[in-house]
């Protein structure tokens, strides 16, 4: 069944969502970091892709709005409802307790840095933690240095960079390859 933005707001499937706890799916060891993004959009894109990919938690950092918002609730399509999240005051701080709690985490941001390797060609290892930044300013360098590693889409227009919910999704299909 095709179902409109609208309809899917208000549908069944919303509905169920609310009833849905948490804990009714199995999550894949992901995380998704944000690092201060700004667009209530793409925050909520974003709980609508962790939901798509069964990530463990979204982490939300900075000066990112968190829920209850409600465009992050209308892009999202109530995913935050479902979709297990935290806010820290800064991402190093998330950085450092997901390295405490979850053993073995591999924490890898998608930037473009001098250091950064292209998207297909990195060895992704699970647990994993992926970052995103700031629409504008990127990934803080205090961040990058906290990574096991930095990954990049190639660019081959005019433009410079894909938008932070596009990029989270290209590198977060691509890391799931490694456990299908």
């Amino acid at each position: 069944m095709k179902l409109n933005a609208k309809q899917l707001r208000n549908s069944l499937f919303a509905k169920s969502l609310k009833k849905k706890t948490k804990n009714e799916t199995t999550k894949n060891e992901i995380y998704i970091v944000l690092d201060n993004i700004l667009d209530t959009y793409n925050i909520g894109a974003i709980f609508r892709l962790a939901d798509a990919i069964a990530a463990k938690k979204v982490m939300i950092c900075g000066d990112s709005e968190i829920p209850p918002n409600h465009r992050i609730k209308k892009a999202s399509i109530n995913t935050t409802e479902v979709v297990d999240w935290s806010y820290s005051e800064t991402t190093a701080e998330a950085i450092k307790n997901l390295r405490k709690t979850v053993s073995g985490i591999q924490i890898v941001a998608i930037e473009q840095a001098e250091n950064s390797i292209r998207y297909d060609e990195f060895e992704y290892k699970f647990p994993i933690a992926l970052i995103v930044g700031h629409e504008t300013d990127g990934i803080s360098k205090e961040v990058l240095d906290e990574c096991d590693g930095i990954v990049e889409m190639p660019m081959y227009g005019i433009n410079i960079s894909l938008n932070v919910m596009v990029s989270l999704a290209i590198v977060l299909y691509k890391a799931l390859e490694k456990i299908q």
